[in-house]
């Protein structure tokens, strides 16, 4: 379990990153869903069409030997690029009443089990908050 929840504390601990609160100290407790980005990859296939085009029209080759590298470019980006199948990064992003902000990355496998105990601690807060007005 990543998130322990007491009478009074939340605690996480996740890898080397551990922090813990009081529950009237916490906010905000949330998954951000961050869509990755593939800035690099895509760079580098636009450079490579662009140079494939510029050989293709201004040079002189008749036989097309630009074609296999460019191929063979396309084909190791292609790779980098799936080679991780999570679209998606995740990050637990804490606040608390002294507007300091805790932004964790969360692997992808560990999503679900996050998502669970963060719903157990929204049910715990919202009980304890009809308690607390009764």
């Amino acid at each position: 379990m990543f998130i322990t929840l007491t009478s009074d504390q939340v605690q996480f601990n996740y890898g080397s990153k551990k922090w813990h609160y009081q529950f009237e100290e916490i906010v905000q407790l949330a998954l951000l869903k961050k869509k990755k980005i593939y800035f690099l990859e895509n760079a580098t296939f636009i450079a490579i069409t662009a140079l494939a085009y510029y050989i293709m029209v201004f040079s002189d080759v008749n036989e097309m030997y630009y074609i296999v590298p460019t191929l063979f470019c396309y084909t190791i980006i292609i790779v980098l690029r799936f080679q991780n199948p999570s679209e998606f990064e995740y990050y637990l992003v804490v606040r608390n009443i002294y507007q300091k902000e805790t932004k964790i990355k969360i692997k992808p496998e560990h999503k679900h089990v996050i998502t669970k105990q963060i719903d157990e601690y929204l049910d715990v807060a919202y009980h304890r908050i009809l308690k607390k007005n009764a």
